[in-house]
């Protein structure tokens, strides 16, 4: 009988499985049921095994049993059954015994040895709640008197007051380490890795409890999360290959609640100095957000675009460009290639020409078009002051590329027009002369429409916004329910309407559909996502992910 192969592999499964594991307790939601989840604590009580300089520490707080007793599509009996395909062991017989509340699981250390000649091994650590330490003791004698049945040599030695079990590598086996410490059980890749764990709770100033940033990342977290996860961002970034000199974000902590509309998902970042926030919190949604379309697939709104490259969206933005940029992966090229072709096509740089002058509210929506590739846009600003500047600044834009802009009536409606003329010749077989006719081909459109200024990439669109107000997002009721999981007091929203935008974000994200397939399951049940910030501290940047599923 073959054991895993691949310890590291183990963990990175489980990682990707406490994920899986919070969001198929969404399937709740699906079958309506009465039960509810409540998590004892939102903090891992892990954390004392875990060094505070360790990249990424991941907590599911929550018996996974019992978010089976919520889900109906039996996804985590399947990955229980995956996780231990091929260890001889069975889950309901030699884990669910003694399983209790907790599984963390943490890349502690870059490199294990610390020796960069010989190339990086990372530290794992896998943390298992235990409600009956004899019963998991068990589990661990019977786990590698396994192995060695499959060809590991075991060995055991007392450190510190604790047994360690290990083995070493055999060609079809990873190392694997494993104690049973207080209430918790402790598979590692390594038992270097354990002994540093038990190290860490017997110098408390080395682990991660006892990291300041930690700790003000703890406060931040919502009551009930059922996972959390926590990156130290600067050994996150080496450990990936990244270059981060200047770290303006130096923590990140992610926390999954559940409610009956769907999961949120809140984040915070941690910053190393004091970061202005973008403006001042709104309390509703913008009023620009009326002239958006309920057709849109995604919309972006807020206020003071002006000062969005200081603000701690723009910055965090910066930090993640600048990690990036020297890795292999083109995932910021590819969000940012919709704005560079829009800057190319109209020889205008967006930040000088039209973030700088939009002082007030703002909303940009993305409207998909059957049958069409490029889907339609609008824009919708609030006046403010240099607001009749700024308009006269795109004329300009407009005119020296070769547009005309026109006055036209559309709905009593009196909207400035964008206009490419081509003249066209045909030659006219009776008289032998050319005959000349002119297309008109509108490129852009603009309007007054109360105390807004409303933009839009054509006439269909514009008379969509100028006719269907009463159709508008605001009035919609699903963005209705899921900005009501956000704060009221936050800096705007991004939402994306999952099934109007999930193709036009596959063009851009090709990865987003092998995402899909291995989320097949959830992705159906997906109807849109709304990201909001909301920080109220000078030093943290705080924010929500809402997933709104279908009832």
């Amino acid at each position: 009988m073959n054991t895993q192969r691949s310890f590291s592999g183990f963990i990175v499964a489980g990682a990707i499985a406490l994920v899986i594991a919070a969001i198929a307790a969404g399937y709740w939601f699906f079958t309506k049921s009465p039960v509810s989840l409540i998590t004892a604590t939102s903090q891992s009580g892990a954390a004392i095994f875990v060094s505070k300089l360790a990249p990424v520490t991941v907590s599911l707080l929550v018996n996974p049993d019992r978010l089976q007793s919520l889900e109906s599509s039996g996804e985590l009996s399947k990955l229980k059954t995956s996780l231990l395909a091929n260890s001889g062991l069975d889950y309901r017989q030699d884990i669910q015994p003694w399983l209790g509340n907790e599984i963390t699981l943490a890349v502690t250390t870059q490199d294990i040895d610390r020796d960069s000649a010989n190339g990086q091994q990372p530290g794992y650590l896998m943390a298992l709640a235990t409600e009956k330490p004899e019963k998991s003791s068990e589990f661990l004698e019977l786990l590698f008197s396994k192995r060695v049945l499959s060809g590991a040599t075991l060995a055991t030695e007392e450190y510190n007051g604790t047994k360690l079990l290990y083995d070493d590598a055999q060609p079809k086996l990873e190392p694997l380490a494993g104690a049973v410490v207080d209430n918790f059980v402790l598979l590692a890749n390594d038992v270097r890795v354990l002994r540093d764990g038990i190290n860490n709770v017997q110098a408390p100033d080395l682990n991660l409890t006892s990291s300041p940033q930690y700790q003000k990342a703890i406060a931040q977290l919502p009551k009930g999360a059922v996972a959390v996860t926590f990156f130290n961002l600067p050994t996150l970034a080496r450990w990936q290959g990244l270059e981060l000199p200047e770290p303006i974000y130096d923590s990140q902590i992610l926390a999954l609640t559940l409610n009956p509309k769907g999961l949120l998902a809140e984040t915070s970042f941690l910053a190393t100095s004091e970061i202005a926030p973008p403006s001042p919190p709104l309390s509703q949604p913008v009023g620009a957000l009326q002239y958006i379309p309920a057709s849109a697939g995604v919309v972006v709104s807020g206020s003071h675009l002006n000062n969005l490259g200081d603000s701690d969206l723009g910055k965090l933005w910066k930090q993640a460009k600048t990690a990036i940029s020297g890795s292999e992966t083109d995932v910021i090229s590819r969000l940012e290639q919709p704005l560079l072709a829009i800057q190319k096509a109209w020889g205008m740089n967006l930040q000088q020409d039209v973030f700088n002058w939009v002082q007030g509210e703002y909303a940009l929506g993305i409207i998909p078009r059957s049958g069409k590739t490029a889907p339609g846009w609008v824009f919708v600003v609030e006046k403010q002051d240099g607001f009749a500047d700024g308009i006269a600044r795109l004329d300009a834009i407009a005119s020296a590329n070769g547009l005309n802009t026109n006055s036209l009536s559309l709905e009593q409606q009196k909207v400035a027009a964008w206009i490419e003329l081509i003249a066209n010749t045909k030659k006219s077989e009776a008289q032998n002369q050319p005959s000349f006719t002119v297309d008109a081909k509108v490129k852009g459109i603009h309007t007054t429409v109360g105390n807004y200024e409303v933009f839009t990439s054509d006439l269909e669109t514009i008379n969509e916004v100028l006719t269907n107000q009463d159709n508008s997002l605001v009035k919609n009721r699903n963005f209705q329910n899921s900005i009501a999981e956000i704060p009221a007091q936050n800096q705007g929203y991004v939402y994306l309407n999952w099934d109007k935008s999930h193709n036009l974000l596959e063009r851009q994200l090709p990865v987003l559909k092998l995402l899909e397939v291995l989320g097949k399951s959830f992705f159906q049940q997906l109807r849109s996502l709304t990201f909001s910030s909301y920080s109220d501290d000078a030093g943290t940047l705080k924010g929500a992910v809402f997933l709104e599923l279908n009832s």
